[in-house]
């Protein structure tokens, strides 16, 4: 992250304000109730974009895999005996059966429980009973289908789509923004998956904004006041900013760092907590003791799937080091994730109403309604 010390930097923390759009307003109804518009963004955006499935972190040795689901494809992402990673489509390429049935492990193969068809972690055919009796059969010839997989800062994007631009290009934009977080090294401690009866853009715009957090977050407007906002990035697929935290403060429930700082960051940054929305599935919230990434995987038109994983630096948990206490820091963003969780099912149950109609974004809002004009160009 570019110091604040930067020349450049302040007038682009500073432009908050300016790009408020007079006039916007939030979304009609049906894309928070449709399922033809669900639809829709499944084929649109979830198919064809990079969407975040994980951290390199959750297969850490060879062997290790686990099984996400991207647009209602099953996926295998694994470690080969060489540590690359790869991602695979859950299909057998015998007679279409699903290979893993668990939602992660580890095992030096892959193997069929149909008919033991049996595949490296690379993806290769490795072992089929009897088809060597098939004139012209070429293991080679049937290797897993391949997705389309990239790292970004440690974490695991795939994408479903061979027409997709690549990573490289679509996260030019945050080339080096977030090096002093040491992202690639960062250990997770601890996931909450959470079930939300709301629309998951709900879960965006909640995100996006801290208009709400003086009546719904009394504990974090507290240490971080909801005025202190300031965004550098403010149109586009990535979007936020920091806010301030109080002075020998962080986000946790004592109050207290809970952790080695996670890397180099600058004495001012310090005192602030970054946060960011990567379109269309990830979260991130930079502090300085630990990284908290929330990953959002609709499920209908009305409940989402959230993963929140909390990571510090690889360091943090040794022996010497008496600060460590994630939980502190656990406990503190579960209680705000209800608090945000419960403010978004009351919005999703009033917009399901008749009475519902779009109303006017604050100039407090300018980040949900920039991440809603980018929600509706991709759809389109």
């Amino acid at each position: 992250m570019p110091q604040l010390t930067d020349k450049r930097a302040p007038n682009a923390f500073r432009k908050t304000a300016q790009t408020y759009t007079s006039g916007a307003k939030t979304l009609p109804q049906p894309y928070f109730v449709s399922p033809e518009v669900f639809n829709a963004e499944r084929e649109q955006i979830f198919s064809k974009q990079w969407i975040c499935v994980g951290h390199q972190s959750q297969i850490e040795k060879a062997g290790d895999y686990f099984v996400p689901e991207v647009a209602g494809e099953s996926l295998i992402i694994a470690r080969d005996q060489k540590q690359s990673i790869h991602g695979f489509y859950n299909v057998c390429r015998h007679r279409g059966t699903r290979l893993c049935e668990v939602a992660s492990g580890s095992s030096p193969a892959i193997q069929c429980p149909y008919h033991a068809w049996t595949y490296g972690l690379d993806g290769r055919l490795l072992g089929a009973p009897s088809m060597d009796l098939v004139p012209g059969f070429e293991k080679a010839d049937f290797s897993l289908h391949a997705v389309n997989l990239r790292l970004w800062e440690g974490f695991i994007f795939v994408s479903l789509s061979d027409a997709s631009k690549p990573l490289e290009q679509v996260f030019a934009p945050l080339a080096g923004k977030f090096a002093h977080w040491n992202l690639p090294s960062l250990r997770p401690a601890r996931r909450i998956e959470y079930k939300v009866e709301a629309n998951w853009k709900l879960i965006f715009e909640n995100y996006s904004e801290c208009y709400h957090c003086p009546l719904v977050h009394p504990a974090l407007s507290k240490v971080s006041p909801s005025d202190s906002a300031a965004n550098d990035l403010l149109e586009g697929p990535f979007l936020g900013g920091f806010m301030s935290i109080a002075k020998g403060q962080s986000l946790t429930m004592s109050g207290k760092t809970c952790a080695l700082s996670v890397g180099g960051i600058g004495e001012e940054d310090h005192a602030r907590v970054f946060y960011y929305s990567v379109f269309p599935n990830m979260l991130l919230s930079l502090h300085p003791d630990y990284v908290m990434v929330h990953l959002i995987w609709p499920q209908s038109p009305g409940r989402t799937r959230i993963a929140c994983d909390w990571y510090f630096h690889p360091e943090a948990e040794r022996a010497e080091e008496p600060r460590f206490n994630p939980e502190d820091a656990v406990a503190f963003w579960d209680m705000t994730n209800k608090q945000d969780w419960h403010v978004c099912e009351l919005s999703q149950q009033g917009i399901a109403s008749r009475a519902y109609e779009p109303g006017p974004y604050s100039p407090r809002e300018s980040i949900p309604a920039a991440w809603d004009r980018e929600y509706l160009r991709q759809l389109r």
